[in-house]
């Protein structure tokens, strides 16, 4: 990451990222598929998907505030690994462990106490209520080894490996389908089968990392008799990854707000929200992964002191993550009628998902600036910039929408407006922010590091 050209190194990392990302949401998408599919009863069926479906802005809720501190672990890694820090990296190493299982044991057991609350809140309707309640319990019961395998993918990847936690997760994924039909088609189950294969399946991916981080020699070797929490090393994820934990926190409680008033319409439009979800998040792995190859190789070039290059990444990364979006963007567009019905044939729920698809794709446009400047600024170890962005543009006129204009316009099309407005204005003002602080920077990282 530290000599020779960029983009080639820039590939290696977001395309591996981009994959894990897209297998990993498809994997996900093949529980909605699964229970819209076969569960018996088209009734059943719709409403087990809307259940599912209702459940993802709160399981993103509760995951992305740790999945935002792992990113503390990967750029404190990253920027230990340029400095040539060893025993900084393997300290590093074993606070983020210990954080993954007490976070995940914490968030597990807190969280059963918020199911009824959350979805009451959301306004989830009667005849969706009890199915999205089992699907969310059984979902917090495997909190623990969700986060643990968060953040040993941020520990390989802070070292530039992205391909051995795909690799781990696609043979977890391929379980997690195995094990979703078996529930569903075998047992007879509905959102609790799939429910019960998604924690099974983590599982196996967080024990798999663990092994190989175990069986390691080099800094990212994991004893278990040393493991602690070093308080140094807690302090400085903290003080990179909790303003991005809370910047993912504030993204999902707006996608709450919106999903609420999504179940004021009716469980079709609810179904075909979730169908949509599964696909339009492709387009965001992708400019996700080069956001997260940004920050790493930004992280070990700051620490090393090389801003030019960090400079040349941001701008290859910008590239990059435009055109791989227009090519995936493409193809959702051409094929989006037929892999919405692969969820559910009924036209009704393909015709909102068409709505909701169409008006994500053009506001990822937006997305791309966001997450690619915010990956760059995490680089350089400053979170916050981006988490206030978040916290102004994207949950406040979220919800300002939902409580001031839905209400005037109240369709689908009508929330679906808000997703365009909050990402345009969210990217202009972080992508000025990041240009006006470029040459702070430096300044500002030397001064961390002293």
């Amino acid at each position: 990451m530290l000599h020779g050209t960029i983009w080639d190194k820039l590939l290696m990392l977001a395309l591996p990222l981009a994959a894990t990302a897209m297998l990993q949401q498809l994997f996900n998408a093949a529980d909605v598929a699964v229970v819209g599919r076969f569960v018996q009863g088209e009734a059943l069926a719709k409403a087990s998907m809307a259940a599912v479906g209702s459940n993802s802005p709160i399981v993103n809720l509760l995951v992305n505030f740790f999945v935002g501190i792992s990113l503390g672990t990967n750029v404190l890694i990253a920027q230990y690994i340029g400095q040539g820090d060893h025993e900084d990296i393997r300290q590093a190493v074993r606070t983020s462990i210990v954080l993954a299982v007490l976070g995940g044991l914490a968030l597990g057991l807190g969280g059963q106490l918020l199911v009824v609350p959350l979805l009451t809140g959301m306004g989830v309707p009667e005849d969706v209520f009890g199915l999205s309640a089992l699907y969310l319990r059984i979902y917090l019961v495997g909190m623990p080894v969700i986060l643990l395998y968060n953040f040993e993918a941020a520990i390989f990847r802070s070292s530039g490996d992205t391909r051995t936690p795909l690799l781990v997760l696609t043979a977890s994924g391929l379980l997690n389908v195995a094990l979703n039909l078996f529930f569903v088609l075998a047992l007879k189950r509905n959102v609790d089968g799939v429910a019960i294969a998604t924690v099974v399946s983590n599982a196996v991916s967080a024990a798999v990392l663990f092994f190989l981080l175990c069986r390691g020699r080099g800094d990212l070797h994991v004893d278990l008799r040393a493991l602690r929490i070093y308080p140094n090393s807690l302090r400085r994820i903290l003080r990179i990854g909790l303003p991005a934990g809370v910047q993912g926190m504030v993204f999902s409680l707006s996608n709450i707000c919106v999903q609420s008033a999504i179940n004021s319409l009716d469980t079709v439009a609810m179904a075909g929200s979730s169908a949509a979800y599964n696909l339009e998040v492709f387009t965001y792995s992708i400019i996700n992964s080069f956001g997260q190859a940004c920050t790493t190789i930004v992280g070990q070039n700051c620490g090393a002191g090389q801003y030019g290059r960090c400079r040349r990444t941001l701008k290859i990364s910008l590239a990059f993550s435009a055109g791989f979006f227009a090519v995936v963007a493409c193809l959702l567009l051409l094929s989006g009628n037929w892999l919405l019905s692969l969820f559910n044939p009924d036209p009704e729920v393909i015709g909102f998902g068409l709505i909701r698809l169409h008006t994500l794709l053009f506001s990822h446009v937006f997305s791309l600036f966001v997450e690619v400047f915010s990956g760059y600024l995490r680089g350089f170890g400053m979170s916050t910039a981006p988490a206030l962005c978040a916290l102004v543009f994207i949950c406040g006129s979220r919800i300002l929408w939902v409580y001031l204009v839905f209400p005037l316009y109240h369709s689908f099309a009508g929330i679906m407006a808000v997703y365009p407005i909050s990402l345009g204005l969210t990217a202009v003002v972080i992508t000025v922010c990041a240009l006006a602080m470029r040459r702070r920077l430096e300044e500002y990282t030397l001064h961390m590091r002293g």
